[in-house]
């Protein structure tokens, strides 16, 4: 997938005009790019239009118009877009109660490296986590994570073909079936990955 560029985004006088609108067409892409795995975690895929909302948003909350900062807010975000054969993906534990999200982030020390997504009877791939930095310490894990799924060339194929997509985790804290994914957002994902 093309990175973006400041050619893609708008000044701020003019994203002041056209945000109501973008962010309705943005809430209603992410639906079909988020999967629930249980009750209390969720995968966000991100793609150039995410991307481009969340870049949007940071430069009109810091007011930032200068070239070189634009481009800083590029240069942070770019690497969040899929390279055409992965997906890159925000990893959230949800949990409203502080008390409860406090324990279970003990308790699941380690899940981001038990992420998985499998395409037909391919191996499940398992994510590839905090590449930018160590979001967990001794104790506890973060309750975001980003992540990277790195699929082959025949898993490509298959899901492009239409094979079955599902995703899970294999924590021993965290018992989940496998999840299969809706045809609207394996098809968006699909869209993601570069033709084999």
């Amino acid at each position: 997938m093309e990175k973006l560029s400041r050619k893609d985004l708008w000044s701020l006088e003019e994203y002041s005009e056209r945000r109501v609108q973008f962010r309705n067409e943005v809430m209603a892409h992410k639906k079909n790019r988020q999967v629930a795995l249980g009750e209390h975690a969720r995968l966000y895929f991100e793609d150039p239009i995410t991307i481009r909302y969340q870049i949007q948003e940071m430069l009109r909350i810091e007011k930032t118009f200068e070239a070189a900062a634009i481009q800083e807010e590029l240069d942070a975000y770019n690497p969040l877009i899929g390279d055409g054969s992965n997906w890159k993906a925000t990893f959230m534990l949800e949990y409203s109660d502080p008390g409860e999200r406090a324990a279970a982030l003990t308790r699941l020390l380690g899940i981001e490296d038990k992420v998985w997504v499998q395409v037909g009877n391919c191996e499940k791939v398992y994510a590839i986590a905090d590449e930018d930095m160590d979001r967990e310490n001794d104790i506890k894990t973060s309750a975001v994570h980003f992540m990277r799924f790195e699929l082959s060339v025949a898993m490509i194929a298959e899901l492009k073909a239409g094979s079955l997509l599902q995703m899970g985790i294999d924590h021993a804290n965290y018992p989940l079936s496998p999840v299969t994914v809706t045809a609207q957002v394996s098809q968006s994902l699909a869209a993601d990955l570069d033709d084999v």
